[in-house]
């Protein structure tokens, strides 16, 4: 009986190992499953929250390429203008350059007309055209005449005078009382023809419609 005694600690201690491991039993699957849920559910929100970023992205995306695909036109259309105003200009500083160097017209015929044509359009019946000293010398001294019969009007009396201010050709005609002036200096006329000019040469060239918009060639 006493030997019984001194067992019992030994029987309880097995006994409560024996239930730990029973329990232990009971909770690890439960908690290695538990364990596996988890991480698939984290795997699932990563997923999903990659997919989301990936939605993101993509309709970010979208949004710039629409916007690229919307602006193209127009800046196809301003680089097509700058082409455009560049060979323009080029070839207005040629128109600017021959007439200066009175390459491929006659000058003192370019002289008669515009002089006519500005006293043309001037009342009265006395006029003063003003050239550069070397032209008036130049183109001699009938040049008066000249202008009166292309004029056509009479009375009609034209003195020539020399000009200093007068450097790159043409000429200035105005009323004795000055009160009229028709400037008509090479590059003062350029200027103020060149708007129509150029809206005429893009056109003949196909450098823009009639409408005034750059063509496809440009």
């Amino acid at each position: 009986m006493a030997t019984e005694n001194k067992n019992a600690p030994d029987i309880l201690c097995d006994e409560i190992l024996a239930d730990a491991w029973r329990e232990s039993e009971q909770i690890v699957p439960g908690a290695r499953q538990e364990a596996k849920d988890v991480l698939a559910k984290a795997a699932t929100e990563a997923d999903r929250a990659r997919r989301q970023r990936l939605d993101q992205a993509c309709a970010e995306a979208g949004r710039r390429q629409e916007l690229i695909l919307a602006t193209e036109p127009v800046e196809i259309g301003r680089l097509r203008s700058a082409r455009v105003e560049v060979l323009l200009q080029s070839v207005h500083e040629e128109v600017l350059h021959r007439l200066l160097a009175r390459d491929g017209f006659d000058y003192r015929e370019t002289i008669i007309v515009l002089a006519a044509e500005a006293v043309s359009r001037m009342a009265g019946d006395a006029f003063v055209m003003k050239l550069a000293t070397a032209d008036r010398a130049a183109l001699g001294d009938d040049l008066a005449g000249e202008i009166v019969r292309r004029v056509g009007r009479s009375p009609l009396s034209i003195t020539v005078s020399d000009e200093p201010t007068i450097t790159e050709g043409g000429l200035i005609v105005q009323d004795v009382e000055g009160r009229q002036m028709w400037d008509d200096r090479l590059p003062v006329r350029l200027k103020r023809l060149w708007p129509e000019l150029r809206r005429q040469i893009a056109v003949e060239t196909s450098l823009v419609t009639a409408s005034g918009s750059t063509g496809g060639g440009a």
